[in-house]
């Protein structure tokens, strides 16, 4: 079989009937297969097998009792239970349009990817299908930190979370996945380095039904980033905190020598800016630095926003104090968190960014780089 297309399902008896019209016609003259996973409390399971009885294509049913892994889990069985190594996946609400499914297979057929992907975020692809400007901004959040997790393997991803995708069985570690709540593509692509391609679509309203999208979904994403990904953040935050406890150690001992406060807290901020600098190149981006652009330019990057940051941020904190009625200590905690996110991403996806390829240097960047190049030259000092 040429193609195996899963689809998991959890209450969408509504959509089954057009899903199945629609993918077939997308897919005439395909040697292909529907498979439903369904996780379903309703009649779903029913509805599945009565618009069996007439489809265009070969159609199965997976009913699962327990629902282990959520939404991932069922792609995964899907994928265990496909007659063909090609799984194409998608959702059961005709927010992915089944029409969609030639041109990703074509991309496929070239040859030099492993996944294809359907992405809201480039070209004439759209979001609309999203409820609301909240969860749009949510979907935008979520997939600029999940990059920032995860900049190497995703680089040339767009929308890492989006459940459209084909990808070939074969090239992923089935056995070595373990799925959590929607985001499947995340944890297959986190788990392996693979070529990836996109391709836009159009992110449609839902046909029937009610969006199964919640806060509890919400913290599946963020305890299945977290999981993924944890060692990078909490190394960064750990060097942190350590830059915290420093830049005070710095201000107590410079001032109990008779300085100033003030440009004690200046020299305490830029030590500990420099000394987290260095910090986080050998311990936090250390498998990213081969790709990204020299130390010195790394490092004015990092520079410049941690002072630019540190410059917002005070006047942040007395805002808050003055026109929120909460304390200075909460203020701090609440801006130095936020800033912690922020930074994180910063740094993820700007200054640890992988080089163009093909880019064209400028004298700027040429003169840094033989700088880096003679600052990274072996030799005695």
């Amino acid at each position: 079989m040429q193609l195996t297309i899963i689809v998991p399902t959890f209450n969408e008896a509504p959509n089954i009937a057009e899903l199945v019209r629609r993918t077939g016609a997308a897919v005439a003259g395909l040697d292909a297969e529907l498979i439903f996973v369904d996780d379903s409390t309703d009649s779903t399971p029913e509805v599945i097998a009565a618009v069996a009885a007439s489809a265009p294509l070969p159609v199965r049913l997976i009913h699962r009792d327990s629902r282990t892994g959520g939404l991932g889990g069922a792609v995964v069985e899907g994928m265990r239970a496909a007659e063909a190594d090609l799984c194409l996946v998608m959702d059961g609400d005709l927010q992915h349009p089944p029409e969609k499914i030639p041109e990703m297979l074509a991309r496929f057929e070239g040859g030099d990817v492993d996944v294809v992907a359907a992405s809201r975020y480039i070209g004439d692809g759209t979001a609309h299908g999203l409820a609301d400007r909240t969860r749009v901004a949510v979907s935008k959040g979520s997939t600029a930190l999940t990059k920032a997790m995860f900049p190497i393997r995703l680089k040339d991803s767009t929308d890492p979370m989006t459940g459209f995708f084909l990808v070939d069985r074969r090239r992923i570690d089935l056995e070595g996945l373990r799925p959590r709540g929607f985001k499947i593509l995340l944890e297959i692509m986190a788990r392996r380095n693979l070529r990836i391609a996109e391709v836009p679509f159009d992110f449609a309203d839902r046909n029937a039904g009610q969006s199964k999208a919640s806060v509890r979904q919400g913290l599946h994403f963020v305890l299945q980033l977290t999981q993924l990904r944890f060692g990078k953040m909490s190394l960064f935050a750990v060097i942190g905190g350590l830059g915290a406890i420093a830049n005070i150690a710095i201000v107590w001992a410079l001032t109990h020598l008779g300085m100033h406060y003030l440009p004690a807290a200046v020299i305490a901020a830029e030590t500990t800016i420099l000394g987290n600098f260095l910090l986080q190149e050998r311990f936090v981006f250390q498998d990213m630095k081969g790709d990204a652009s020299g130390v010195w330019t790394r490092f004015l990057k990092s520079f410049t926003f941690n002072n630019v940051e540190l410059i917002v941020r005070i006047p942040v904190v007395g805002l808050m104090v003055s026109t929120g009625h909460i304390t200075a200590v909460v203020a701090t905690a609440i801006t130095l968190a936020i800033a912690f996110v922020v930074r994180f991403v910063f740094h993820s996806l700007v200054v640890y960014a992988p080089r163009r390829a093909g880019a064209k240097k400028t004298h700027a960047r040429e003169v840094l780089e033989k700088l880096d190049d003679l600052a990274s030259a072996p030799g005695e000092l």
